[in-house]
């Protein structure tokens, strides 16, 4: 869904790697294995992996690497569940093209007719939003808007407050014109077929998609998985060494965006639909949608980058988005395709339908070598007959070069920030509630010693503020499990009283759904 960074919406047609061993368009399972080996070697702050690969319309690898857990050191196999994040989006995607073939809405039809509470920046974006706007990312406004209404997540957050959080937020360029990630209007989508349906989204994807598909192992959200054994555990080395950290989606408000659990094994059987046009079962005479709504979802109506002379490694002439699938071209072939990341867990799906092919690679570490891009760009790679690159190796590089700069930049801010107090900063000019429109309210206050803010309908951003300089302070937030701190800096007024809060990220490597420069905090209460 989110995460690791915007790097992994794009990461797909630039991925970097490794010293692997030559792959052949054969791609065998001995060759996948010394591919993952050389993966953890390389990069060892990694627990678990699962990989299934599609060749010719037949499963021909399906294995899980590591362990689920190293606190349990249990072993990941072909039915071992991760999160798949934001994978879940053609999930979404699909759920609606049933209710198309269905006859029960049409792609452009608007959204107002189905929740006529639904209110974006203006009256026109309001009055004319499709449904293909919730799923294009073409919104007009900014990357991962509004986020922070689900990340780190706050079971007290609703769809009444996704709803009337659009038309607060600011339109960053104009409708329909440019790609920004989104997270919120996918679940804006989701209640678009609750209420079509009369079904809420995650009975609808199990009961329509994943029971017909034999996944049973698959469930739409955390809380729903049938079977609480064999399940991956996120981890994170972000802030050090490599640590078990707490899943951040157990609730099912973020479901159509970001919710489901599965399985290599199981996700193979929606690959293989995918790739058979919709048609599943004994000689494909059953069918979850239509090639005609398979075909939409895999048009690019979003447009992310054109270029007439390929690029040199990838092959790469254009990459835009469908309806919950990227879509490119590589080396001759288009290749659907999606990412997706949690905190702890990360995953890659790939299809190129020409050669009747598919690649998935799911993890549970942060970063993890960013192993989920490497070891399917590699696969990929072999699958496609392009030329294998160092791909794990160049990443090694990267994410040391990323972590290097991050570090320098997060020990100069602590080494300079303080205890408030101690730098005889008047505490009480800064104190109170403060409001944003779509986020709602914080609150500054002294508890003992010390200075702390608080996001009252997220609980989870409760953190020490120390001063830094001028009127900023750094906030170091009780959650860590990943790095979000942030700066705060007030804006006082004559008698030096704080009336607002400005937020923005401390870390480069900051996810974007922690999008707390998105927020104007004005005083409320004293």
């Amino acid at each position: 869904m989110k995460k690791y960074s915007v790097v992994i919406l794009l990461l797909i047609v630039n991925l970097f790697t490794f010293n692997n061993p030559v792959l052949s368009q054969g791609i065998s399972s001995h060759q996948i294995d010394s591919l993952v080996d050389a993966s953890f070697k390389a990069m060892p702050d990694q627990a678990g992996i699962a990989i299934a690969v599609i060749k010719d319309g037949k499963i021909v690898h399906s294995k899980g690497y590591g362990v689920t857990s190293i606190n349990t050191k249990e072993k990941v196999d072909e039915n071992t569940l991760f999160a798949i994040a934001s994978n879940s989006k053609a999930f979404t995607a699909a759920t609606l093209a049933i209710l198309v073939d269905e006859g029960k809405l049409a792609w452009n039809d608007k959204v107002i007719d189905y929740i006529p509470e639904f209110k974006m920046y203006n009256p026109y974006v309001t009055a004319d939003f499709t449904i293909i706007d919730l799923l294009t990312h073409r919104s007009g406004l900014g990357l991962g808007a509004g986020d922070l209404l689900i990340f780190p997540g706050s079971p007290d957050i609703t769809i009444s407050d996704i709803l009337n959080s659009f038309q607060h937020q600011k339109q960053v360029s104009s409708f329909r014109t440019k790609f920004d990630y989104d997270n919120l209007l996918y679940i804006v989508a989701g209640e678009v077929v609750k209420r079509v349906s009369g079904m809420e989204w995650t009975e609808f994807v199990e009961s329509r998609i994943m029971k017909p598909l034999g996944m049973n192992r698959s469930a739409a959200a955390n809380a729903r998985i049938p079977d609480r054994k064999n399940i991956a555990i996120p981890h994170s080395s972000e802030t050090g060494t490599l640590k078990t950290i707490s899943a951040d989606d157990n609730y099912e408000l973020i479901a159509p965006a970001g919710g489901i659990y599965t399985s290599v094994k199981d996700l193979s059987s929606w690959v293989l639909m995918q790739l058979n046009k919709g048609k599943y079962g004994n000689e494909l005479k059953n069918q979850i949608f239509s090639e005609e709504r398979q075909n939409e979802m895999w048009f690019p109506y979003t447009n992310l980058n054109f270029r007439v002379y390929p690029d040199k490694n990838s092959g790469n002439h254009f990459q835009g988005y469908g309806l919950g699938w990227f879509i490119s071209d590589m080396r001759g072939y288009i290749v659907i395709h999606h990412t997706g990341g949690l905190a702890g867990m990360l995953s890659q799906v790939t299809l190129i339908p020409e050669l009747n092919a598919g690649v998935i690679v799911l993890t549970n570490s942060l970063p993890g070598g960013m192993s989920y891009s490497t070891l399917s760009g590699s696969i990929v790679d072999a699958i496609t007959g392009n030329k294998t690159r160092d791909r794990i190796g160049e990443m090694k590089v990267r994410l040391e070069k990323e972590q290097s700069n991050a570090d320098s930049v997060l020990t100069a801010v602590w080494n300079t920030s303080k205890n408030p107090f101690v730098a005889g900063i008047d505490v009480n000019n800064f104190t109170g509630i403060f409001e944003d429109p779509w986020f709602g309210k914080v609150e500054v206050f002294k508890k003992g010693e010390d200075l702390y803010i608080k996001a009252l309908r997220s609980p989870l951003l409760t953190g020490k503020m120390l001063f830094y300089k001028a009127t900023t302070f750094a906030v170091k937030w009780d959650y860590s499990d990943m790095n979000c701190d942030a700066f705060a800096t007030f804006n006082l007024n004559p008698e030096g009283k704080a009336i607002e809060i400005k937020m923005a990220g401390i870390s480069p490597n900051i996810d974007f759904s922690f999008d707390f420069q998105d927020l104007h905090l004005k005083r409320v209460e004293e």
